[in-house]
């Protein structure tokens, strides 16, 4: 079969770039002004922690049939699906700012959407994509979702001291009816010639290959250690203004922290894991990035003055969020020949699932008078574990063979290595 590259790819990767990037704003809306929602809906701060946390909880539950609806029905009905329902429950949102229960309603409206946005990825690279491209997909949609986190964090502070509430929610409605309104234009559902072999890219989640992971000893170190550092990074993101904000940090600071947490950690995705392939090792980065991100949590969590809070958070965002594409990339690795589909669906609803109860966990230990100081210290005994763990697990023998074996040669040594494990 003859490929062809078609030009119009590049318009499809563009046009699903607000939308994604707006998935992100809605997960991390509240968390910059959190004091001030807690104000303005007369609700607990654990309440509008929720309005993130559904994210994690929807994730985890459709995340299949998400992926599932893309394979059978096709690319652009999944992201149609996705557009739309992001769009009406944004404008629901916004128009119905004062009513705390349709809030949460329209939260959970948008968060039922993610899936469908997040998950076709891989798929839309499958299709749209040469093979010598289809990273670069990947890497667009990181930096889409980045992008949405970093405008959550800086823009909404300053949307609701100029719009208040209700101004600031409508002003994202309208960005999620325009984001829409792109997909529903531009995205088609294939190109004429395919644009190269689809590969194995649409290995979906399958539960038949857990088994074979629970008997591979690395990879369910692996699963712990991100377990811990994953579910951190979602609760510090989603609570950064509870937790700042009693030690005198104001809701534009924790903005600004939270914004420069992931701008470092956009400079880290892509130095980290470069530098990974280059030297052809994997672990001693992974063990790297967890001493370097237990160092920056020390200083989220008890520090006060907001220049070191900032040099801190360079810290925390550089390692904690620069190592992920590595984790994720080393899990498919030593997981191999499982599917790819499986071992990340397992690292990443691990992630989901103890954000939930960390963010939980935040709240419930805080003091009389906010402080988080015990959770939090009981979090970095979590992350002093995770790098114990980190120093047990074994490098990546696909990382070290894979150019210097044929497929055949590296899968036996995996083989091996899981059974002398």
């Amino acid at each position: 079969m003859q490929y062809k590259s078609d030009p119009y790819r590049w318009v499809i990767l563009i046009c699903v770039f607000p939308i994604l990037a707006v998935t992100q704003i809605f997960w991390l809306t509240f968390s910059a002004i959190s004091p001030e929602a807690v104000s303005y809906y007369h609700t607990s701060s654990l309440g509008i922690a929720f309005l993130s946390m559904s994210y994690m909880i929807v994730y985890i539950l459709l995340t299949i049939p998400a992926s599932l609806l893309a394979d059978r029905k096709g690319l652009r009905a999944s992201f149609i699906l996705g557009a739309a329902v992001t769009a009406v429950f944004g404008l629901l949102r916004g128009f119905c700012a004062g009513n705390f229960a349709l809030v949460v309603i329209a939260q959970m409206g948008m968060a039922i959407a993610q899936p469908f946005l997040v998950n076709p990825i891989t798929k839309l690279a499958a299709v749209w994509f040469p093979v010598d491209e289809r990273a670069t997909v990947s890497g667009v949609a990181s930096i889409a979702g980045y992008f949405g986190i970093i405008i959550a964090m800086l823009a909404t502070p300053t949307l609701y001291h100029a719009f208040y509430m209700a101004g600031m929610l409508r002003i994202f409605g309208y960005i999620s009816v325009g984001a829409a309104l792109i997909v529903f234009v531009f995205l088609k559902e294939k190109p004429k010639v395919p644009a190269g072999p689809r590969g194995n890219v649409d290995d979906q989640f399958s539960f038949r290959d857990v088994p074979k992971l629970k008997k591979n000893r690395n990879f369910m170190r692996l699963l712990i250690i991100v377990f811990i550092v994953l579910g951190i990074f979602n609760a510090l993101l989603t609570c950064i203004s509870d937790i700042l904000g009693p030690r005198g940090i104001n809701v534009d600071q924790s903005g600004i922290i939270g914004g420069v947490i992931i701008v470092a950690g956009l400079f880290g995705a892509i130095i980290i894991p470069l530098l990974s392939d280059k030297l052809r090792k994997r672990r001693i980065f992974i063990t790297v990035s967890v001493i370097m991100s237990l160092l920056g949590m020390l200083g989220i969590s008890f520090l006060n003055n907001f220049t070191v809070l900032i040099i801190f958070a360079v810290i925390l965002g550089f390692f904690l969020m620069g190592a992920g594409p590595l984790i994720f990339q080393y899990g498919t690795e030593i997981a191999y020949p499982v599917p790819e589909g499986t071992s990340y669906g397992l690292l990443m609803g691990s992630g989901q699932i103890s954000g939930i109860a960390f963010i939980i966990l935040l709240y419930v230990l805080r003091s009389s008078n906010g402080m988080m100081t015990v959770p939090l210290a009981l979090l970095m005994v979590l992350m002093s574990f995770s790098l114990v763990i980190s120093l047990r697990i074994q490098e990546s023998l696909l990382i070290q063979n894979g150019k210097d074996k044929n497929k055949t040669t590296v899968n036996k040594d995996v083989r091996t290595a899981v059974e002398n494990d």
